[in-house]
């Protein structure tokens, strides 16, 4: 389990804190542990379809107890069918354990799933069903066809009315009376024995139904069950050798019970096994083996922080008792002044530099765009901002001085009269990107829910999220790129550059989607709106310092 590094490092060379896990650079011994692991994979032939799926692995660098350094390794889930593999830690819990809870609650969920699905598809049910559809179409039809009658008998009764202009007798009266009344009843009766018959037919198909609604909940029940039960034969140590099962650990949380999968990403099963068997955790580091799956974005041999839906609580805990790095967005403080690029009495464009927030964030150490206009303009009201850019993103940014000019211009970018233009570095290799192609990419974007912030391509929950490129150069940075979004979503621009079915080359320096360098080369760079004041049309420009 544990792996020897072929030279011992020197001490000089060791972390003095660990890792912090949900931001970081790999260190220099996770990336030469990682390489060992990625050459050990490569040659597991038996693997080889499933890892070319796409799966996370990661690696732990400790020191053992007599004072040497190595390294754990370990996947999240399970790999070919099984938790347990000779070169990777155990699982925290081995779900797959014969004759385990687990095993054998599957083995009778499973049971209850064939048996909704041979009732589902019996001759039984279908021909209960299809009988059923039937009554009820004889019965719209054969009711059209008496209410049609019915209008016809009495559109009769008004010609005969009308033809003896009002001298009907009354006992001629009172004979078209009972005829419509007779006419009326009979139809009423005939709706009655149709919806018998119908009931007698539904009936049929409710009974059957009944009886796999009864089995849905008897597994959702069982389902339930099995999933607390696994929770809590999780039990998770940290380094003060404290020790909490998944359901007390997400107690705290918003969702108050742990997500699906929880205790089994890779980070997580490296720190149960060293704490156990007393070895000194130093650093960690996760990479991506694999296709990309298909609504998230992750390329094969990049590093990825620890996921916060899931891991975010369990790590909370299970580094407690370490000295781990401090988050570095808690120091991070930017230095520059946004520059003003366009200014008048009702409104100002600002270039935003690359690091600083456009508005204040949970840290108090980092300033914001917003709080440096508040202190330039203290007479301005209403929100200032009229839109915002994501932190490593630079460029141009509207500030309105008025409440009123702010809900003018909104009101612009929530119908999309607003243009922006965006001009960024992609990662190559560029041979499928010849200068002047264009194109369109339309993925649907939402939050992934356990990955905060990252956002995930979904045609089930994802809004709509479209944009336009051009390929403008190729540099010995990378691909020079304008993008125009049409739509205003959440990390759009970074997405859709990333994802394979978006121009799959992600952003350079994009570490949530791609890989980490001196800033995110991504810039807003044109700006067009109409001034809300005067009416003239709007087109301001700073180009990119890159």
């Amino acid at each position: 389990m544990i792996h020897l590094f072929a030279e011992q490092p020197h001490i000089q060379t060791l972390p003095d804190r660990f890792t912090y896990p949900f931001h970081y650079v790999p260190h220099p011994l996770c990336v030469q542990a990682a390489e060992e692991v990625k050459r050990y994979l490569s040659t597991r032939g038996e693997w080889a379809e499933e890892l070319d799926r796409g799966k996370m692995f990661g690696v732990l660098v400790v020191r053992m107890p007599d004072g040497k350094v190595g390294y754990l390794a370990a996947f999240s889930g399970n790999l070919a069918g099984n938790a347990r593999h000779s070169f990777f830690v155990p699982p925290i819990y081995d779900l797959l354990q014969p004759g385990g809870r687990f095993k054998t609650e599957e083995e009778q969920i499973s049971a209850i799933n064939r048996h909704i699905e041979s009732l589902e598809q019996s001759d039984e049910y279908r021909h209960a069903r299809r009988q059923l559809e039937a009554e009820r179409q004889r019965m719209e039809t054969e009711c059209a066809k008496a209410l049609n009658m019915l209008k016809t008998e009495k559109e009769a009764r008004e010609r005969q009315r009308a033809s003896r202009l009002g001298r009907l007798s009354e006992e001629e009266r009172q004979a078209l009376i009972r005829r419509s009344q007779h006419q009326k009843a009979s139809f009423k009766r005939m709706k009655q024995q149709w919806n018998a018959q119908i009931e007698v037919c539904k009936t049929e198909v409710e009974r059957i139904e009944n009886r796999i609604e009864h089995l849905r909940a008897l597994r959702r029940k069982r389902s339930a069950a099995l999933q607390q039960h696994l929770f809590e034969q999780f039990h998770l140590l940290n380094a003060r050798g404290e020790s909490l099962d998944l359901c007390r650990i997400f107690a705290d949380t918003v969702g108050k019970t742990p997500p699906a999968g929880a205790g089994e990403c890779a980070l997580p099963k490296m720190l149960q096994y060293a704490y156990l068997n007393g070895l000194h955790p130093l650093a960690m580091a996760e990479f991506w083996w694999g296709d990309s799956p298909r609504n998230e974005i992750r390329h094969h041999g990049t590093y990825y922080p620890a996921c916060k839906g899931k891991c975010g609580p369990i790590l909370q805990h299970m580094l407690q008792g370490l000295e781990v790095e401090e988050n570095p967005f808690d120091r991070l403080v930017c230095k520059e002044t946004p520059e003003v690029v366009f200014e008048d009495e009702w409104l100002l464009v600002v270039n935003k530099p690359a690091g600083m927030l456009s508005v204040p964030g949970k840290s108090e150490k980092a300033d914001s765009v917003w709080q440096q206009l508040r202190r330039l303009y203290p007479d301005a009201t209403g929100p200032l901002l009229v839109h915002r850019l994501d932190m490593p993103t630079s460029g141009l940014l509207l500030a309105a001085k008025t409440k009123e000019v702010h809900a003018l211009l909104q009101a612009q970018f929530e119908t999309r009269s607003i243009r922006k233009s965006y001009t960024a570095l992609l990662c190559g290799p560029s041979d499928d990107f010849p200068v002047g192609k264009e194109g369109r990419i339309e993925l649907p974007v939402c939050l992934d829910p356990l990955d905060r912030p990252r956002q995930m391509v979904s045609e089930t929950h994802g809004k709509t999220a479209i944009t336009l490129y051009r390929i403008d150069a190729h540099t010995d940075r990378g691909i020079r790129v304008t993008l125009w979004p049409l739509t205003g979503r959440t990390h759009q621009l970074r997405v859709h550059a990333a994802h394979a079915k978006g121009l799959a080359h992600p952003i350079v320096g994009d570490e949530l989607y791609g890989e980490r360098a001196d800033r995110l080369y991504l810039h807003a760079e044109c700006l067009q709106f109409r001034h809300p004041v005067s009416g003239k049309v709007m087109r301001i420009t700073k180009k990119a310092d890159f």
